[in-house]
């Protein structure tokens, strides 16, 4: 299997009680509201989070991107990830993923990415994504245009990492008269490319067409086999029999060394769903243009299922159908059992600390991960034949061959 650490990087130092008095804390909630010393704080505890993880075992680290909301300090990918590549030594740093469509130049994403990728000695793992449409209003993208600006950017994008430049491009959106960057990728033909995303069956299908794995975002369990059929049946289309390595899956997880202490720590997943943050209005995650009538249909659906309501389900109810998950190290690794018997994904993202779990506690729940649950879960995996991708694959090929001091993680 391959196991990855995540966390949303809430800022969770500012006034909430502003927040429910304005109803909303996202896209238009004043930036009044931050406070750049206590961001300070947060982020450099963060950092410390992640060197934990990276020493206790994580296979990878996932960064994401969100904008104008206390839910996430992280509105540029690529900064995280380059912070990642120099300070850590062993896990893969998975970019969850670049918003190909939201910004300008996939040229600039292209070296960015390889200059990560080469800090990091090939340990980058470069997902893409559409963007919410929330993000498509805080960066001024046209929300109409997001697919068709996603597929082009992501052609342009594989074509500067694979190809000998100089060349030009001439798009519908795109038009460069010279590509040639002299930043290129250690990894050959370019970095795993992996898709992240909740209910689109276009971009599951999408995803399923290239072969790349796709990563369910916390879908409940009940409701995951249907993302995985549509995979199936659009990767069989494209002539390739899928398996668990084409899978994802993210789920939160807290643990602690008592079941009281982990509860306290779990409940605090509701911050972002509505109960302190997260507040916001649909049209804006979901603004005119920004998905199809295909898509529409699908949120129908997924919303009839209860998945999308007013507000979230009650913590009690996460818990007790494992969109939750917490505990002492024993009580998590029997629920994920479940979750991994159920879902069968070879790849698994563990959102380990939210809302205002304390820097102390958060670094206990790694703590605890990395030495308790995670080998647990490998021997689950190797039971229930849920091979990572890395290792199913060859190694990657360097196009050099590197000195002794250049070790490259395979």
């Amino acid at each position: 299997m391959f196991l990855s650490y995540f966390t949303e990087q809430p800022m969770s130092s500012y006034p909430d009680e502003e927040g429910r008095k304005a109803g909303y804390t996202s896209l238009l909630f004043s930036n009044k509201h931050f406070d750049p010393v206590e961001g300070s704080r947060l982020y450099n505890e963060r950092l410390a989070e992640y060197m934990l993880a990276d020493e206790v075992g994580f296979d990878g680290i996932m960064v994401n991107e969100h904008h104008n909301a206390p839910y996430c300090m992280q509105p540029r990918i690529t900064v995280w990830a380059s912070i990642l590549a120099a300070m850590t030594k062993n896990a893969k740093i998975v970019q969850l993923g670049n918003p190909l469509p939201m910004y300008d130049s996939p040229l600039a994403f292209a070296e960015d990415i390889a200059m990560i990728d080469m800090i990091s000695k090939g340990r980058l793992i470069s997902g893409i994504v559409r963007g919410a449409g929330q993000e498509a209003l805080a960066l001024n993208a046209n929300p109409a245009y997001n697919r068709e600006r996603f597929e082009e950017a992501h052609d342009l994008l594989i074509k500067i990492m694979t190809e000998d430049g100089p060349f030009s491009w001439e798009g519908e959106h795109f038009q460069y008269r010279v590509i040639n960057p002299w930043a290129r990728p250690l990894q050959t033909p370019h970095p795993r490319i992996w898709v992240p995303g909740v209910l689109s069956n276009e971009t599951i299908q999408w995803a399923a067409r290239h072969r790349y794995p796709y990563i369910s975002l916390n879908t409940p369990l009940h409701l995951t086999g249907q993302l995985w059929q549509t995979y199936d049946d659009a990767a069989r289309e494209a002539g390739y029999e899928p398996g668990p390595e084409n899978r994802g899956y993210l789920l939160r997880v807290h643990v602690a060394d008592t079941m009281e202490k982990a509860e306290e720590g779990a409940r605090q997943f509701m911050w972002m769903q509505g109960q302190f943050t997260g507040l916001g209005y649909p049209y804006w995650v979901n603004p005119p243009g920004y998905g199809s009538e295909a898509r529409r249909l699908d949120y129908a659906k997924f919303a009839n299922a209860g998945v999308f309501t007013s507000r979230a389900a009650s913590y009690e109810d996460q818990i007790a159908t494992h969109e939750i998950v917490a505990g002492t190290p024993e009580h998590v690794v029997e629920q994920l059992r479940v979750v991994l018997e159920t879902c069968r994904p070879s790849i698994l993202m563990l959102w380990g600390n939210d809302g205002n779990v304390s820097h102390v506690d958060s670094l206990r729940c790694i703590e605890l991960l990395g030495n308790e649950v995670l080998p647990a879960l490998r021997e689950i995996g190797d039971e229930l034949g849920l091979h990572s991708p890395f290792e199913l694959d060859s190694p990657i090929s360097l196009k050099f061959s590197p000195p002794e001091s250049l070790s490259v993680s395979r």
